[in-house]
This record gives structure tokens, C-alpha cells and sequence, in this order.
């Protein structure tokens, strides 16, 4: 199909970038970068994977390495959300991309495993804040109690989406007091931790820091190597978020872009830091050995009681921070989608008051919640696979906004230099690097032993079902919506000219 040569966001009935009803200029470049930041829960993040690297035959010490190497894929896609937002700020940001590169089909199947993912983890993320909260007033046995901890993370779930509802600015100004506690908790852990290691004063096992941690040729093989980043490379999912709020943002052509860029890199900092910190207190077995929640575990050392509790509040702060900033691209995606005619109208619905997309966020919240109790009554096996499934819904979203760039900005890419490596050669990279790493995940999810409950589902293990057969289904809604409103669909690919780059000069 020929492709059409645009210089501008294509304008559309009510669908155009700023022209949704979103309170526009609500947010500034800090707002956006603290969203991007706080949506990947990276306190939680440490706690729940920090471990699980470290203990990948051949990693050890050299869990660092692995959170640098996992680094560079996101980089790349970032600069591509970083181009793809320049040409066109539509808070759809995945699916408007996608669709104007590589046609509506692609574009909403983009759109959809933001939605499908944003959903999924929230179960995750309720949980954590479910749990945490009781942990935090020493209430062990509410800890321990399915139900307990379900009926706190629907309230935790309940409360973020009212926020949403309420309005960015509220959004943005408790993301800041949630991430600020964050992260001065994993300063203070790091700089502690390491000031007892060089005092003697750590644990028995514990060992002097070096910069060969950071070095990813000493990793014992390539496999060791592939199976670490496989692990660490989600970590840092949610940085995206910083442009999903673009329409709100002041400058939403460069600064989200730009936040998006910043926040990969500050979560790198994070990483790193506190990984040679908590590896270093006391050695790598100690990780190994409490792979569920390492920070809690080495928080009693590195602060002692009562100072212990403040890792906790890291964890609770982290998890509710990202319930929040999970809703808020998933119903600017559901929103985006709808103003084009890929969903029902209904979703595009803005508050006249609040100027947020209250329909689509009260009903990510329902969903959410609905996935969360009914999962949890089912089997809290399932649960834990649903999540193990986010892999793959990642990894096929950001993949695709890489392609998406490349292709969309292919006839300008020899621009020069500069512009062959950030919108051509680093986009294309990133994509190919998120497209090995779904069918290596694909690969590893068949085998029932890696799930949870080392169930079998068609001979399948469940994680690579759940995930597989969301995009399946997500396929046949299209199909379906497709035969119902086929306006949509009828649109052509469009192509960038020399103009996007001269009107908006690279950074």
C-alpha cells in the first residue's frame, strides 16, 4: 500500500494531538519526569528482581553489567518515543505512532498490549501495596492473609483512580511526594550500606566494591549473559508514561521526549548504585537467599530496628506510586483510540470540570480490579503467571515503536549523521533487540517448569498462553471492530519529509 507523505499530525474529528479536552500546559518538564520515573516502581522493582539476576548461573557479582546491558534497548526506544512524539504529541503515543508508520492494523494491536499490560501488572502492584501496608505496622498476620491483603490493594487500586479521575496536577503532585520518599530511602540504603562496608562494620560476607561489577565481559558466557538481561530488561518498563502525558505537558512536542531519555537513565543510576550497595553489604548469596524481597531482608542490618521499616516504605510507596501512573497511559491510550474511532466512543469521554479522560480511567480501574479479586479467588498461581506473561506484551509494544520510527522517518533518515543514529539505526536496533528478547521469552515460557504453578496448558506453560492468547484475542476484537467500523481501518501509512526535522530541530 503507498504510503502518504505528511509534515503534520494529520488532524482529525476531535482526534488530533491538544485537541482532546486534556488540561493542556498542566504539567512541567520535573511533572513529566517524575511520572516516567515513579511508573516503573523502581524501590519494588530492586526488591522483586535484584535477587532473581544475581542468582542466574554465571551472573553472581556481576548483576551491574546486566542492569547496564538491559539498559541499552530502552535507551534506544526511548530516543524513538523521543523522535515519534516531535512529529506527533498524541497521548496514543504507541498506537497514533504505529498506525501513521505501519498502518491501522499494527496500530492497534500497539494500543492494545499497552491496555492488556497496564492492566495485568496493576493485579501485581495491588498486591504489593496490599501487603506492604500491613507489613509496614508490623500486622503479620493481615500480611499472611489472602483475603486481608486483596481488600487493601482494591482500596489502594480505588483510591489512584480517583486521583486520576481528579485531575493531572493532584496526579503529578503525589507522584513527586511518592518518588521523593522513594528514592531518599534508596539514597540513604545505598550510601549506608556502603559507608559499614568500607568501615568493616557489614555483614560477614560482605565485599569491597569494584568496577569490574560493572564490566559485562567478565559475565561467565553469552547465555548467562541473555538469560540476566531477560530478567533486568523490564525494570525499567514505564518510562514510556512521561509521554503519555503529553498533550498535558507544557512542551509537548520536546519535553516528554526528553523526560522519557532522562528518566532511563536516572533508573539506570538507581540500579546500579543500589545493586553494588546491597550486593556488597553481604555478598551475593545473601541475595540469592531471599530472592522475594531482598531490600526488607537487608534493611534490618544496614538500619536496624525501628530505621528498617523506612525499606518497607520505600516498597509501599514505589508500588502505589506505579498503580497510579500505570492508569494514567492506559486511558490516554483508550482515549487516543476512541477519538480515532478504534474503540468505542464512550472512552473519549473528557470530564468538563476535571479535564481528564474520566471514563476510561474509572474503567481501567474496574478492570483492574475485577482481574485482581478474580484472579486471586481462582488461584494466586495464575496470578503470578499473568504477570510472567507481561514480558511478552512489553516487549511487543516497545519493539514496535522502534520499527515505527525507522520506518516512519525512513526518507529523511540520512539527514545526516546524527539523524541515521537516533531515528534510524538506534530505533531499528532497539526494535530487533525487544523482537529477540519476545521470542527468546516465548521460548522459555513454553516450558511448564518456568511457571509458577509448573502447570501445563496445552502442553504449554500458562505465562506463554496468557500472554499469546491476549494478543489473540486482541486480534479478534480488532477483526470484530474492524467489521463493525471499518473507517478507521481504511487509513494509509504516512512517511515523515525533510520538513519534520527542519521545523524541529534535533536536541
Amino acid at each position: 500500500m503507498e504510503s502518504a507523505t505528511v509534515t503534520s499530525p494529520t488532524p482529525g474529528s476531535g482526534s488530533a494531538a491538544g485537541d482532546k479536552g486534556l488540561k493542556t500546559g498542566a504539567l512541567g518538564f520535573v511533572s513529566s519526569l517524575v511520572i516516567g520515573v515513579a511508573s516503573t516502581a523502581p524501590g519494588y522493582s530492586l526488591a522483586a528482581s535484584l535477587g532473581i539476576v544475581v542468582a542466574v548461573s554465571g551472573i553472581g557479582l556481576q548483576a551491574p553489567a546486566v542492569f547496564i546491558l538491559a539498559f541499552i534497548p530502552m535507551l534506544l526506544i526511548a530516543s524513538s518515543y523521543y523522535y515519534m512524539n516531535r512529529a506527533d504529541p498524541d497521548c496514543g503515543t504507541t498506537f497514533s505512532w504505529v498506525t501513521r508508520a505501519m498502518g491501522p492494523h499494527a496500530g492497534w494491536l500497539g494500543g492494545w498490549a499497552i491496555i492488556v499490560a497496564d492492566v495485568i501488572v496493576m493485579a501485581n502492584l495491588a498486591q504489593i501495596a496490599g501487603l506492604y501496608s500491613f507489613l509496614l505496622v508490623g500486622w503479620d498476620s493481615a500480611a499472611e492473609s489472602t483475603a486481608a491483603v486483596t481488600a487493601v490493594g482494591v482500596v489502594w487500586i480505588a483510591i489512584m483512580t480517583w486521583i486520576c479521575v481528579v485531575g493531572i496536577e493532584l496526579s503529578a503532585r503525589t507522584q513527586v511526594a511518592l518518588l521523593g520518599a522513594e528514592v531518599i530511602t534508596l539514597t540513604l540504603f545505598a550510601v549506608v550500606a556502603l559507608i559499614k562496608v568500607a568501615a568493616g562494620e557489614a555483614g560477614p560476607n560482605a565485599v569491597d566494591p569494584s568496577l569490574s561489577w560493572l564490566n559485562p565481559f567478565d559475565i561467565d558466557s553469552v547465555d548467562a549473559m541473555v538469560s540476566g538481561v531477560l530478567v533486568a530488561v523490564f525494570i525499567y518498563w514505564g518510562w514510556d508514561s512521561t509521554v503519555t502525558v503529553n498533550e498535558e505537558s507544557r512542551d509537548s512536542t520536546e519535553g516528554p521526549g526528553k523526560a522519557a531519555i532522562l528518566a532511563t537513565i536516572l533508573l539506570l543510576l538507581i540500579y546500579v548504585i543500589v545493586s553494588i550497595a546491597a550486593q556488597a553489604y553481604n555478598g551475593a548469596q545473601t541475595l540469592i537467599d531471599n530472592q522475594e524481597d531482598v531490600l526488607s531482608v537487608l534493611g534490618k542490618d544496614v538500619f536496624g530496628e525501628p530505621l528498617d521499616k523506612i525499606l518497607i516504605i520505600a516498597v509501599l510507596t514505589s508500588a502505589a506510586a506505579s498503580t497510579q501512573t500505570t492508569i494514567l497511559p492506559t486511558a490516554r491510550t483508550s482515549l487516543s483510540m476512541a477519538r480515532n474511532g478504534a474503540m468505542p466512543r464512550i472512552l473519549g469521554d473528557v470530564h468538563p470540570r476535571f479535564q481528564t479522560p474520566h471514563v476510561s480511567t474509572a474503567l481501567m480501574g474496574a478492570l483492574s480490579i475485577v482481574w485482581y479479586v478474580g484472579l486471586t479467588i481462582v488461584s494466586e498461581n495464575i496470578l503470578f503467571d499473568s504477570i510472567a506473561a507481561l514480558g511478552l506484551m512489553i516487549a511487543f509494544y516497545y519493539g514496535i515503536t522502534g520499527f515505527a520510527c525507522a520506518i516512519f522517518y525512513r526518507k529523511v533518515i540520512f539527514h545526516s549523521l546524527k539523524t541515521v543514529l537516533l531515528i534510524g539505526v538506534g530505533p531499528l536496533l532497539g526494535g530487533v533487540m525487544l523482537l529477540a528478547i519476545f521470542v527468546k521469552s516465548c521460548w522459555d515460557l513454553a516450558d511448564p517448569d518456568n511457571s509458577e504453578s509448573g502447570d501445563s496448558w496445552f502442553g504449554l506453560g500458562p505465562p506463554l498462553v496468557i500472554g499469546l492468547g491476549f494478543l489473540i484475542l486482541g486480534a479478534i476484537l480488532m477483526l470484530v471492530w474492524q467489521a463493525r467500523h471499518p473507517q478507521f481501518f481504511r487509513r494509509r501509512p504516512e512517511v515523515a519529509d525533510e520538513g519534520i526535522l527542519e521545523r524541529a530541530p534535533a536536541a
